[in-house]
């Protein structure tokens, strides 16, 4: 798909460029990747050649490519093949997410996993997590896991258990919880953190459907006007950078992509390898990931240990990028960077902390004095908001993704949709972060609201700067990529409801339209 040409320009745009001295332009020009000229009137005919393309985009607005900076790209790969279990597709009860699976079944090889994302107890009619005898009212003749749309729990019937080895006897791994029955102590099916767990010990999705999820996922990115991807998963090692790669090659991946590397694979050294062999601006190592817990009310890893891997890291001259959600894992975060600075002074270090979901005052002050970044996820409050307003106490709900917080202190905020967990669309993060409204219309701490500009730079600028590309990207600016997205209006301008119903009318990565809806077929 897409104009191929090295040579474009758009004009008669309404081109938001986030250069604080020449803000809005009406066109702009790109040759071999890279914009080459902005500006205004017709200037443009400067920059056209023989084999240029030039495109009339009618008034719209045109922007630096959205950037999601974490998300989980195989498992929103999977996610296209497994049982759909979100209550967006009318799963409401635990009869519902019985039928699922039932259904599913029926078309499933024999000796294969059924594979449920995204349940969520909080829409079911029961109000509950559901349990291996729930599911094994579904089937008992396939093994059956399902993940809860916080990818954090996972459920298995009795079948799956056996499989992977959990039974009476077995004790909780380090870092995770196997509930119990309160009266017969055996398992429930029901595990917390113990995602690593089980992926060592259920098999992997056949190479043809992962690659046809890939596809999937890469439209999906694609049409939602993302160029740039940072992998989040703390797993990453060689095999997912030789699945990257490959993608890379076949142009099945287009979005430009940071692979996040595991904390053991960094141990190995494997990231030097990685970075003799990036693809220079579409496939590179970024932070490495660290997975803070604090679900079992207490640290894992222990504040000590934690100290120790983000010194390593910091002394190796990468970024560390932290897991942190409740506010005492937060905290311990950023004693572990500040135990690192102490031992290493260094300015510009940019680690990380993923989430930040719970961050009052204080903590926000905090982080900013660290000049730690924070990767959050706007489109939270829109598809979870309800959830929050009924579970997340009072006090709590200004302190829940507080963006006008932690951008008033000075902090680089950067967004993200932690994909599969919410639906990677950039759009609908916006409209969250402006309005803090839900999909239902309830308001999630109103004083956290913050301007469309910054929403966008949150996406863009500081989404960039997160991972040391504000050379490369964010901004409309000559010399930069030419990954852009043209939008059918103006995020800064109008209600929260005309931002709501804004839609992605192009993408474009390296100069090259990649997506286009239906209208640009000349050029798509």
């Amino acid at each position: 798909m897409g104009a191929c040409s090295n040579k474009l320009i758009l004009k008669n745009a309404n081109i938001i460029t986030l250069h604080p001295f020449v803000p809005h332009v009406d066109w702009l020009a790109a040759d071999n990747g890279k914009l080459v000229g902005i500006g205004m009137r017709d200037d443009w005919v400067e920059f056209e050649k023989p084999d240029s393309i030039v495109l009339d985009c009618g008034g719209k607005t045109v922007l630096a490519g959205f950037m999601d900076s974490h998300l989980h790209l195989l498992s929103h790969a999977k996610s296209f093949s497994e049982v759909n279990l979100r209550p967006g597709n009318n799963v409401l009860s635990i009869a519902d997410l019985r039928s699922a699976i039932s259904d599913h079944g029926k078309h499933k090889p024999p000796d294969t996993w059924i594979i449920g994302t995204g349940y969520n107890e909080f829409y079911l009619a029961e109000k509950r997590h559901p349990n291996r005898w729930d599911i094994d009212e579904a089937t008992s003749k396939y093994p059956v896991m399902l993940t809860h749309r916080s990818g954090h729990a996972h459920v298995l019937n009795s079948l799956g258990l056996e499989l992977v080895g959990i039974s009476f006897e077995t004790g909780d791994p380090e870092g995770g919880l196997i509930e119990r029955d309160p009266t017969t102590g055996e398992p429930t099916g029901l595990l917390y953190e113990m995602g690593d767990f089980l992926s060592d010990r259920i098999p992997r999705m056949a190479p043809a459907a992962l690659e046809m999820g890939v596809r999937m996922a890469n439209e999906e990115l694609l049409s939602a006007g993302i160029t740039s991807v940072h992998d989040a998963s703390a797993r990453n090692g060689s095999d997912k950078w030789r699945l990257f790669e490959s993608w890379k090659k076949d142009k099945i991946l287009r979005p430009r992509t940071t692979m996040m590397l595991g904390y053991d694979a960094f141990e190995r050294g494997e990231h030097k390898h990685f970075q003799a062999n990036s693809i220079e601006n579409q496939l590179r190592v970024g932070a490495v990931k660290i997975v803070l817990d604090y679900t079992t009310g207490r640290l894992h890893p222990p504040q000590s240990e934690l100290n120790e891997m983000v010194l390593r890291i910091h002394r190796e001259g990468m970024q560390a990028a932290i897991h942190a959600v409740q506010e005492q894992a937060i905290e311990a975060a950023c004693d572990a960077v500040e135990y690192a600075l102490a031992k290493e002074p260094m300015q510009y270090h940019r680690h990380r902390i993923e989430h930040c979901s719970v961050c009052p005052p204080t903590l926000a002050l905090r982080i900013a004095s660290l000049g730690v970044t924070v990767i959050t996820q706007p489109p939270f409050i829109y598809y979870n908001g309800e959830r929050y307003l009924q579970t997340v106490p009072a006090g709590e709900l200004e302190h829940l993704y507080p963006f006008r917080t932690l951008l008033n202190y000075g902090v680089n905020l950067a967004a993200s949709s932690d994909a599969p967990i919410v639906p990677p669309k950039p759009l609908i993060g916006i409209y969250s972060a402006v309005s803090r409204m839900s999909q239902k219309g309830g308001t999630v701490g109103r004083g956290q609201k913050i301007a469309a500009i910054d929403a966008l730079r949150m996406y863009t600028q500081n989404a960039a700067k997160a991972s040391f590309e504000e050379n490369l990207k964010g901004s409309v600016t000559p010399g930069k990529l030419a990954d852009l997205v043209v939008l059918s209006g103006d995020p800064t301008r109008g209600t929260p409801a005309e931002l709501e119903a804004l839609q992605v009318e192009m993408t474009i990565i390296g100069g090259e339209v990649v997506w286009a809806k239906e209208g640009w077929n000349s050029v798509a």
